[in-house]
């Protein structure tokens, strides 16, 4: 059994240690929000913020979660959509097939909290996500647009 903090809330989750956090995720709690892209932490459409920085939770093992680990995921960014990235996501129309997006939010999100008003060179460097769509371009300018400013 694994104690979990997801979203704000503590969940009792019964697991191998060694199971993908992203699996608990999405098959023991339902938060299906977070993606399987690639398995290895290199696509990054699984995502997730834990303690505020982002994490890749397909190669993130629950046994290596503490109880007091605090993990948000997509649903528990704004349960409303009002975030800032997913406002600005929507209003940039950044999504093509939108299956990586969650994730690509999900990064933003915690570039914005440590760097409010990064540059074309911060979001690069941060956002490592694989868009097989290619909307880079638009990524970037809705980034800047969550910043309060237009690229």
């Amino acid at each position: 059994m694994a104690k979990l903090n997801i979203n704000g809330k503590v969940r009792d989750v019964q697991v191998e240690a060694d199971t993908p956090l992203l699996w608990v995720l999405r098959e023991q709690v339902g938060l299906t929000g977070t993606k399987y892209g690639c398995g290895v932490a290199q696509c990054g459409a699984c995502s997730v913020h834990i303690n505020g920085g982002v994490a890749r939770s397909c190669s993130i093992r629950v046994g290596s979660v503490k109880p007091t680990d605090k993990i948000v995921t997509i649903e528990g960014l704004s349960p409303t959509r009002s975030h800032p990235v997913q406002k600005a996501w929507a209003a940039v129309d950044v999504p093509q097939c939108g299956y990586c997006q969650s994730g690509q939010i999900m990064a933003a999100a915690a570039l914005l909290a440590k760097k409010p008003k990064p540059t074309d060179q911060d979001i690069d460097d941060a956002m490592t996500n694989i868009c097989r769509c290619g909307t880079y371009q638009r990524v970037r300018e809705a980034v800047h647009m969550a910043a309060g400013r237009r690229a």
